[in-house]
């Protein structure tokens, strides 16, 4: 994922998070004197990975850059129930106005984090590596690859532009996987290709056609297992070897076991659940 891309991203989220809740101005915040100063504190309900530090510093540096932010945690800690992990100070209006928005950001990505967190955990001691999908929430694209880093698993490809994926539908259109490889490669090369396959046939198909990556779609775990006996018997180059489809905690581990380079998992971000987060506001001292 590239710094800049990302740091764009953040900006953006930011601005638009902030344009949609404040609108015309926060009518209730201005029931507060705009000198009053005061602290605030934020904890987790539950353990939880944190995530998101830099859209919740975002925020208030777009409101306001004289709110003082103590994290008290670094980027992908865990955090026990009722720990307070980070710590504001400056205008009582500020941090009331500018809550919510970071609220969203920091309960979102760490909840992404959090879920990535258990799933890498069912495969620890694995070569096995987790991805993540396109399954993403609108606008959120980066930020939730982001958080999936942050909890220990693994980037796909970020969009359509960044690497081929090689679908039955784009296998038919193509006229067949050898067709469609081969028109990848001259379109653009470098870039890496990947076959999505439903059988033996058609990983043999995308094999023997110079595929960068093989996705083993809804294998059975006994034909997992014998598919990768037979590509790590092949020659080199060898494919590298994604399972997909259906994939739960479960089913998550015997996967692995089978010696899979990679299995990639929607849920890991179109299934989160943001982690419960709340704001205690103090007077300044």
């Amino acid at each position: 994922m590239m710094i800049k891309a990302l740091e764009e991203a953040i900006q953006i989220n930011v601005q638009q998070a902030l344009t949609e809740d404040i609108g015309s101005g926060d009518i209730t915040a201005s029931l507060i004197p705009a000198d009053k100063q005061a602290c605030a504190e934020i904890i987790c309900r539950h353990e939880a990975i944190i995530c998101g530090r830099p859209w919740f510093d975002e925020v208030f540096r777009q409101l306001d850059p004289e709110v003082k932010i103590d994290w008290r945690v670094k980027e992908g800690d865990r955090v026990s129930p009722n720990q307070p992990f980070v710590h504001l100070r400056g205008r009582a209006r500020s941090l009331l106005t500018g809550e919510r928005a970071a609220m969203n950001f920091l309960q979102t990505l760490s909840g992404t984090a959090t879920r990535c967190a258990h799933y890498a955990s069912l495969v620890k001691g694995s070569t096995t590596k987790l991805l993540d999908t396109r399954k993403t929430l609108p606008g959120l694209r980066l930020a939730q690859k982001y958080a999936v880093k942050a909890g220990g698993c693994y980037n796909h490809r970020i969009g359509l532009y960044d690497a081929f994926l090689i679908k039955e539908n784009h296998i038919a259109a193509c006229g067949g996987i050898a067709a469609a490889v081969k028109q990848a490669r001259a379109i653009a090369p470098g870039k890496p290709v990947e076959v999505e396959v439903e059988n033996h046939e058609e990983f043999l198909q995308a094999r023997a056609a110079g595929a960068d990556t093989i996705m083993l779609d809804n294998f059975p775990v006994s034909l997992l297992g014998e598919t990768v006996q037979i590509n790590q018997q092949s020659p080199a180059p060898r494919p590298l070897l994604e399972a997909s489809g259906g994939i739960t905690t479960e089913t998550l581990t015997g996967i692995a076991a089978t010696g899979v380079d990679y299995i990639s998992i929607g849920a890991l971000t179109k299934d989160c659940q943001a982690v419960d987060l709340s704001t205690r506001l103090t007077e300044k001292r």
